[in-house]
């Protein structure tokens, strides 16, 4: 989906970031693509720490809207 103009996309992982995540900041030490990258990817992508609801109400708070394309 292009960007819309005059608002700003969310970034890959700024939640993460944002709240320094302990899985992130392990994440953000190693080389991408090595095997505990591709490790701590899956820990993000299968088991994260943190529910929608949290992050939810992080894009919320940072003024993040939600679009969805008609």
């Amino acid at each position: 989906m292009p960007s819309i103009e005059g608002y700003t996309d969310y970034k890959r992982r700024e939640y993460c970031h944002a709240i320094d995540c302990p899985v992130q900041l392990l994440l953000d030490q190693e080389e991408q693509g090595s095997q505990k990258h591709e490790l701590l990817r899956s820990v993000c992508k299968d088991n994260c720490l943190h529910s929608c609801h949290e992050f939810h109400i992080w894009l919320n708070q940072q003024g993040f809207v939600i679009v969805k394309p008609s």
